[in-house]
């Protein structure tokens, strides 16, 4: 694998922790998926995204559950919802996903380093 970044163009990407707040259905997506409404603190706030993760977790499991996500993504408009930052995950060998998690409670808007 030959793509390598730089530590500069690492350091440009803003992965952060937040607690899911809010899960709804999205019957729009083409693929199942859930929005979700993700705290990130004070600093960043609330922000919206849409996750493919339906495979692997319910609707109320997923409320107060942190997750790493990258904030700094431009928003991106996804059927008529518009993700505003992208929740992070393993994809699995049948292309579900595991959500990448702290395993240790962190602050909302922590910054991964």
């Amino acid at each position: 694998m030959e793509n390598n970044l730089s530590w500069a163009q690492f350091e440009q990407v803003d992965i952060r922790k937040g607690t899911i707040i809010k899960v709804e259905e999205f019957p729009e997506a083409r693929k199942s998926a859930w929005k979700l409404r993700i705290d990130f603190g004070d600093e960043i706030g609330i922000k919206r995204s849409s996750a493919q993760i339906k495979d692997h977790y319910k609707q109320d499991e997923l409320l107060n559950k942190e997750i790493m996500a990258v904030v700094n993504f431009p928003p991106k408009q996804i059927g008529p919802f518009i993700s505003e930052c992208l929740v992070l995950g393993f994809y699995q060998d049948d292309n579900s996903v595991i959500l990448a998690r702290p395993d240790k409670t962190v602050k909302n808007g922590a910054r991964l380093g």
